[in-house]
């Protein structure tokens, strides 16, 4: 980044860990509970943020660097806007007015290039085909609704039309986030602040989070004990990264699922709503073939009544996959299971 418009040329990736307390917690059952010398290394999943030029209004027609960067946003899963809150006279505003009005340029330009992209399609006329008939009346349909400014996002579809949006890959049918990045002082009363924003604009709390990217730029040179002490002389108990990520996750409509062994404890990202049976393919694609069941433990079951006391003596430990077994705390369940936030499995699988 840099004080000038239009700093980001290509496309910035950051691949980021999910914060994930549990992670520490199962790796010290199965130390215990297996009887190792060491912890278990701990894998959390992953969120990958694109950083993408800004766009500014006229982009569709070749204002700022244009909207030649859209194909990257085609191949996100949702759309964080960042957008300016801050106060300072040092930093070039390049066609900003205020928050609630950069969002719209860009929801606008993103509009206009969907209506671009829907009106490159070909009405199929008087053709026998069912299946291009139905395609082309999604294409009026969403094309109608553009026109007098409405976002993809809030159109109602069904499973049949659902088919042909995807194929579309309409920007504005994507879940948003806005990240609104505000002043340092801002911070105490970033809850205040989320929630007037989204009444603003329409939007549920859940999707606007208050960020300091200067704060969190002073951040990431700290070691996790300064960052700790920093976040308490502000008044916050977590970092804007681990918020974002988290409201990333339920806008996405993400949940992890954890495995816990001597070789590592990790946690899996699924789509809410997925079963057994699918989940275990995120593992391995021949799991998903050879599924025969699953073995599945609730996370404070597997801990052990919260976890292992600091004083606790191995033979009063009441976690683990073993004793959690002897306790019938462990359910078999089938293909068609659908998967908990927080579940604690391990796949069975044929030869």
């Amino acid at each position: 980044m840099a004080n000038f418009p239009f700093a980001t040329i290509e496309p910035n990736i950051g691949v980021v860990p999910v914060p994930d307390s549990r992670l520490k917690k199962l790796a010290e059952v199965v130390k215990e509970s297996e009887g190792l010398d060491h912890l278990p290394p701990e894998v959390p999943a992953t969120v990958e943020f694109v950083d993408i030029a800004g766009l500014i209004a006229g982009a569709h027609k070749g204002e700022g660097l244009g909207n030649k960067f859209l194909a990257h946003i085609r191949e996100a899963d949702a759309i964080c806007h960042v957008v300016r809150a801050f106060k300072d006279a040092d930093i070039i505003k390049e066609g900003s007015l205020d928050p609630k009005s950069d969002l719209e340029v860009v929801e606008t330009e993103l509009k206009l290039a969907d209506l671009q992209t829907l009106e490159r399609q070909k009405d199929p006329g008087g053709a026998l085909d069912k299946e291009l008939r139905k395609r082309w009346e999604v294409v009026v349909k969403f094309k109608e609704a553009l026109a007098k400014n409405i976002a993809a996002r809030e159109i109602t579809v069904s499973d049949e039309e659902q088919k042909y949006l995807k194929e579309l890959s309409l920007l504005t049918s994507k879940s948003i986030l806005v990240a609104l990045n505000v002043d340092e002082s801002d911070l105490r009363d970033a809850g205040k602040i989320e929630n007037g924003f989204a009444k603003d604009i329409n939007l549920h709390s859940s999707q606007v989070i208050a960020i300091s990217a200067k704060i969190e730029s002073e951040l990431s040179a700290l070691s996790d004990t300064d960052q700790k002490n920093y976040l308490e002389d502000l008044g916050v108990k977590e970092t804007g990264l681990e918020r974002l990520i988290k409201k990333a996750f339920a806008t996405l409509g993400l949940i992890t699922f954890l495995t816990a062994g001597e070789k590592e404890v990790r946690a899996w990202t699924i789509n809410e709503r997925t079963d057994a049976q699918e989940a275990s393919g995120v593992i391995h694609t021949d799991f998903e073939k050879k599924f025969i069941k699953a073995d599945v433990v609730n996370f404070n079951d597997f801990i052990g009544k919260g976890g292992l006391p600091a004083d606790a003596k191995a033979s009063a430990f009441a976690g683990g996959w073993k004793n959690c077994r002897e306790k019938g705390k462990v359910r078999i369940e089938g293909r068609d299971y659908i998967m908990r936030n927080g579940d604690v499995v391990e796949f069975k699988i044929g030869a």
